[in-house]
């Protein structure tokens, strides 16, 4: 079957020109100024933008973590994905203590495989450091997964030095890329304790406990580490300007940032509010400052961060509330992937912070080539797939809980003004959002990633 898209803008990385696209057997065949096609179905786009499907590298569907399980499964994330123009996610295996990682693969599998209406793969995030996991490594590339996640905190999936240092020589010579989530667990831990000692156990605890320093110096001991072991690494959800500085000064080593909406475009004011309402912005790194997100803002404009993902990883009210009287209780997270298109869009792109490449880059085109997806994901061009969204920039619609499609019952950007949104949604050709409405579930596969090639 083919589908000719008349008179899009088609945006890569690299510039955006009013152009033609023809799909065929959900591959893109071509993209010029004028095509003709007899045999194809025409869909007029005259006044949309054609962005490369997005593609978030962060994501937490289904996963056991706080004694309670996300409230987003790969049935319903994957389908508030695709609505918001996401067409692939990567998210994360997680390897519990004891398990292997090819038990922790699979395991992942059983979540995603048939029930998922994007595309998707998986990082590995490792948390037992052997020698089988060490074995198993070639075998996670053999089932493509190209890159890793360690985390510097939590003490179910905490690594120490030593470990970290391993983990970054072993995969940095099979020319994998690690993401690490960066605080100093030991620190968060006193300073929980000095706010609980004090008496102060609501939500307004949360980011004083988790100060900017806290991932600042966890971001210079990693790098510090990562220059030891020769390798590359992804700084992930980065949250503060401190932070962003530490990124910034290093230097002869390949660094890259990932940053997300919420650290973008809400502040810790919203701690400050009454128990429940804190807790839905509960997530950590927590949320920052103003100056804060003028640093991020300006990092993003200088291409200085290179990706924005989501993070997201949801809990219900019912499910928060379980810190009503203990703010370490309340299970870390907030949702993201419906929404993060159409709001860097409109507070990103229409407030002159950033530029139609700058979001391409940002979204689509970055993330398939730091995760060995690129050119076949992330571009609009001849012999890639036909991952592509059909933006409207003028549609005007109004964040809510009432009409998100998340598992959940609440949205932390309830009542955002966007203007601009996805219209349509093409995955491999195939018409999957039409009119902002899904009209086919559970299309999504698995796809095997190669490795990365670094920007």
């Amino acid at each position: 079957m083919k589908i000719l898209l008349k008179n899009g803008m088609v945006v890569s990385g690299n510039g955006s020109k009013k152009q033609d696209v023809l799909i065929q057997d959900g591959i893109i065949m071509e993209v010029s100024d004028s095509i003709l096609a007899s045999d194809a179905e025409q869909v007029d786009v005259t006044g949309k933008i054609l962005f490369p499907g997005f593609i978030d590298a962060h994501t937490h569907f289904d996963l056991e973590v706080s004694n309670t399980i996300t409230a987003d499964n790969f049935a319903t994330g994957t389908k508030a994905a695709i609505l918001g123009g996401t067409t692939m996610i990567i998210d994360f295996a997680t390897q519990n203590k004891g398990e292997t990682l090819t038990e922790a693969l699979q395991n992942w599998h059983k979540k995603a495989d048939g029930v998922s209406s994007c595309d998707y793969g998986f990082h590995m995030a490792i948390s037992d450091w052997n020698a089988q996991t060490e074995k198993d490594l070639s075998v996670m590339f053999e089932q493509g997964v190209s890159s890793f996640k360690l985390y510097m905190t939590y003490p179910a999936m905490r690594v120490d030095d030593g470990v970290l240092y391993e983990c970054l020589k072993k995969i940095s010579k099979m020319e994998g890329l690690v993401g690490v989530h960066c605080e100093n667990g030991d620190i968060i831990d006193a300073l929980i304790a000095e706010q609980k000692a004090a008496g102060n156990n609501t939500p307004c605890a949360h980011p004083i406990s988790r100060p900017p320093a806290v991932e600042a110096e966890a971001i210079h001991r990693l790098l510090t580490i990562a220059k030891l072991a020769g390798a590359a690494v992804m700084v992930v959800h980065l949250s503060s300007k401190e932070g962003l500085e530490e990124v910034l000064r290093a230097e002869d080593q390949t660094v890259f940032a990932e940053t997300c909406p919420q650290y973008l475009l809400l502040d810790d004011s919203v701690y400050c509010q009454e128990t429940m309402e804190a807790a839905k912005y509960v997530c950590s790194p927590p949320l920052r400052k103003k100056i804060d997100q003028d640093a991020l803002w300006d990092a993003l404009k200088n291409d200085q961060i290179h990706t924005i993902a989501t993070d997201h990883c949801s809990f219900s009210m019912e499910q928060k509330s379980v810190g009503r009287e203990d703010f370490t209780k309340i299970p870390n997270g907030m949702p993201g992937v419906e929404t993060r298109g159409s709001l860097l869009y409109t507070y990103g792109y229409r407030s002159g912070k950033l530029s139609l490449e700058q979001l391409c880059r940002l979204l689509s085109e970055n993330p398939a080539k730091l995760y060995g997806l690129y050119p076949r994901k992330g571009v609009i061009r001849p012999g890639s797939d036909a991952d592509i969204v059909v933006f409207d920039p003028e549609k005007e619609t109004i964040i809510s809980a009432k009409t998100h499609h998340y598992h959940m019952d609440y949205a932390p950007f309830e009542g955002w003004k966007l203007h601009g949104d996805v219209q349509d949604v093409y995955l491999r050709g195939e018409l999957i959002v039409k009119n902002g409405t899904i009209q086919k579930e559970n299309f999504g596969q698995y796809i095997k990633r190669e490795k990365g090639s670094f920007l």
